[in-house]
């Protein structure tokens, strides 16, 4: 298949769903298929295009790209046209991947579900009433429906790992780091649009493990315009058919802190406990650890690294036409002891992992609470959305590598996502386990009824 012929094929499925499930915000159609051609003339020439040659995908609409709106949902970002990109994007287009667009998230990314006020709402492809999950909705809803076999999303508390599991496919947040973030979380100028410098983390969506690992053999390694970014792990990403956790200790957390988990999802979550316990040779042994205020720190820790005055005089400027769950985030008198209280506890909770680590080489746990909420009853409710986070904002906190990946279906054909999550600095034993359970127990061939 050439590079033009994969791109018509995806265009076809964009053309299919889209309207109904609204992934893509921003589309860059006759771009992409100038790229394609472009790929094709190297091809032509005996030339590199690049490892992603030809490969389509979707950039969330909270990563810049040059020439190419940027809105993070927001009103106040409705035209702007960033003059740069990202470095993930830089990395993505010299590899020789097709920019279709933009994917739709919630607005500015501080809500777990794929409304704003411009675009409106992304739809879970398993059934349009329920929310996509967030704030990289449009981006799993894209991967799980042929919209592109790969997205980029970015991740501050679980907004890859949340709308993955929701939507049935693979989603990877890589260590704090690991893929470096400019301008994105570095621009000052950029309220709102540039926040949460040491919980943002990007990283791919897929319908494979394999996937992912390409993706990240691109986009991961050190750039200096990120003061965080550390090495990649060079030439290790793509060796996964090798990889063998026979014997790997396996912490299996099914719940902690008291988070009520569905009984649809703690019987599938229980299922990959066994897989990986009776097919991959692991020792699994269930454990309840509790880190005490853990979402309640965190959201504390986002406001911190938000820059407040600039996003409450836009608050000020848009009024109601500013999500009311944000607005009433930027409403609250955030404290100076409310944000030394949440550091001493991101403290303590990083001591309590490494602790925890010395003894498993991977925790496992659901990636979610909840199933899906209904979609128009996500919107805004902050009450609806808050449980949400509660096993996947630890890896924000402590900057760990971790992975959403399908554990099954419930009986009405909703897919539950489990998350494991590797030691610092672990991402390819992350992608080690995830591959291997998704050749025990695979979901790729698996594809919504639309």
């Amino acid at each position: 298949m050439s590079p033009t012929e994969a791109l018509e094929a995806v265009i076809s499925a964009i053309d299919q769903h889209n309207q109904q499930l609204f992934a893509f915000c921003t589309l860059t159609l006759d771009q992409a298929r100038a790229d394609a051609r472009e790929v094709e003339r190297k091809l032509a020439a005996g030339e590199d295009p690049g490892p992603l040659m030809g490969i389509p995908m979707g950039i969330k609409d909270l990563i810049l790209t040059r020439g190419t709106r940027t809105t993070g949902g927001c009103l106040a970002y409705a035209d702007y046209v960033p003059d740069e990109d990202d470095i993930v994007v830089e990395r993505l287009r010299a590899a020789g991947a097709i920019i279709l667009g933009k994917t739709n998230v919630s607005e500015l990314g501080y809500s777990l579900t794929g409304d704003n006020p411009i675009f409106g709402t992304t739809r879970n492809p398993w059934d349009p009433k329920l929310s996509s999950g967030g704030s990289s909705a449009g981006a799993a809803v894209a991967v799980a429906t042929g919209m592109g076999p790969v997205a980029i999303g970015s991740d501050g508390g679980g907004s890859i790992r949340l709308p993955a599991a929701f939507c049935g496919v693979f989603g990877f947040k890589p260590s704090m780091g690991r893929v470096p973030l400019y301008p994105g979380c570095r621009d000052e100028r950029l309220p709102g649009l540039s926040s949460w410098e040491s919980l943002e983390h990007i990283g791919p969506l897929s319908r494979t493990v394999e996937d992912a690992a390409l993706v990240m053999s691109v986009i991961a390694g050190p750039d200096p315009r990120d003061r965080h970014s550390i090495p990649s792990e060079a030439a290790t990403w793509r060796e996964l058919r090798e990889c063998n956790i026979v014997g790997r200790r396996v912490a299996y957390c099914p719940t902690w802190d008291g988070v009520a988990v569905d009984p649809q999802i703690r019987a599938q979550t229980d299922l990959a406990a066994r897989v990986f316990a009776d097919e991959l040779g692991c020792l699994v042994e269930e454990i309840t650890p509790s880190f005490g205020k853990l979402v309640l720190n965190f959201r504390t820790i986002m406001a911190a690294e938000s820059d407040l005055p600039g996003m409450r005089a836009m608050a000020e400027r848009l009024a109601e036409r500013m999500s009311p769950n944000l607005r009433k985030f930027l409403q609250i008198d955030w404290t100076a002891e409310m944000l030394t209280d949440a550091l001493k506890f991101r403290k303590s909770a990083a001591n309590q992992m490494w602790r925890l680590m010395a003894r498993y080489d991977y925790i496992l746990t659901p990636t979610t609470s909840d199933l899906p909420p209904l979609a128009d009853k996500a919107e805004g409710a902050e009450d609806v959305v808050r449980p949400l986070p509660s096993f996947t904002c630890i890896a924000n906190m402590t900057g760990q590598p971790a992975a959403s990946m399908p554990a099954g279906w419930t009986p009405a054909g909703l897919p539950v996502g489990v998350q494991i999550i590797g030691r610092h600095l672990a991402d390819r034993d992350v992608l080690c386990a995830a591959a291997g359970f998704e050749q025990a127990h695979p979901w790729s061939d698996r594809w919504p009824c639309l």
